[in-house]
């Protein structure tokens, strides 16, 4: 029986190939990830970003994990939500992005915040571990989403938030129409400031075959979470979803 196959962009391939794609593609970045999403949504993403803290409903002491964390914006963001007597995880399968989000976090003065090299797919967790999950923009990147999401339910503490911040479909043809011209950009702004145009048009593939604002509403559903919610950020060109384990 063969493997079954997944998108990494426009292209389908086997899951293990996405996954080692995707930790190529941001090995080639790392250093530049986050002046990127600086130019890129104009500073836009880091506002979006304190959104989805704010969704979390975290308490001091709390324990929350961000998948697909990288170079741990939003890692940091928690941290001042949970304070010195919580505990943050950012989680990646990608070293370079980690080191990338280790460094920024003794430049902000954050020493305990842990990090770990794992697959959203398979998390290292015990059983309701965590008071909530975050994910913002990973995961389009994660080869079986399913299956993280059942992970994610899992380590999830009954009542648990889980927060996913990510690219969704325009709910006005005119804005749809223009942020497709305008992400068609960003391949050639990759080439110019992180010296490679690939990983930008992976982005731009993998924003294209993207679970829709009721696509993944269902998908949350379907894996055990309740509550589900969905806002549309920017107009639908991004969307917060968040629901209860």
């Amino acid at each position: 029986m063969s493997d079954p196959k997944v998108y990494f962009g426009h292209d389908e391939v086997p899951a293990e190939e996405k996954t080692a794609r995707v930790k190529t593609v941001f090995d080639t970045v790392a250093n530049r990830y986050d002046l990127m999403n600086d130019i890129m949504s104009f500073g836009l993403h880091r506002v979006l970003k304190r959104i989805v803290v704010e969704t979390t409903a975290l308490r001091i002491g709390q324990r929350v994990l961000d998948v697909a964390g990288g170079t741990g914006d939003i890692s940091r963001l928690l941290r001042r939500t949970v304070g010195t007597s919580g505990l943050v995880v950012n989680l990646d399968i990608n070293v370079s992005m980690l080191s990338e989000g280790r460094n920024r976090d003794i430049d902000a003065g954050f020493l305990d915040i842990h990090h770990v090299v794992a697959d959203g797919e398979t998390l290292p967790f015990p059983d309701h571990y965590f008071h909530a999950i975050t994910i913002g923009f990973g995961l389009r990147n994660i080869a079986n989403r399913e299956r993280a999401l059942g992970e994610f339910q899992r380590v999830l503490q009954p009542g648990g938030r889980l927060v996913i911040l990510d690219f969704s479909k325009p709910t006005n043809r005119a804005l749809g129409m223009s942020f497709e011209l305008f992400k068609r950009t960003w391949p050639l702004v990759g080439h110019f400031i992180a010296g490679s145009a690939q990983p930008y048009q992976y982005l731009v593939e993998s924003i294209d075959t993207h679970p829709n604002q009721a696509v993944l509403s269902l998908m949350l559903t379907d894996n055990g979470f309740t509550e589900v919610h969905c806002d549309n950020l920017l107009g639908g060109i991004v969307a917060l979803h968040w629901g209860t384990a």
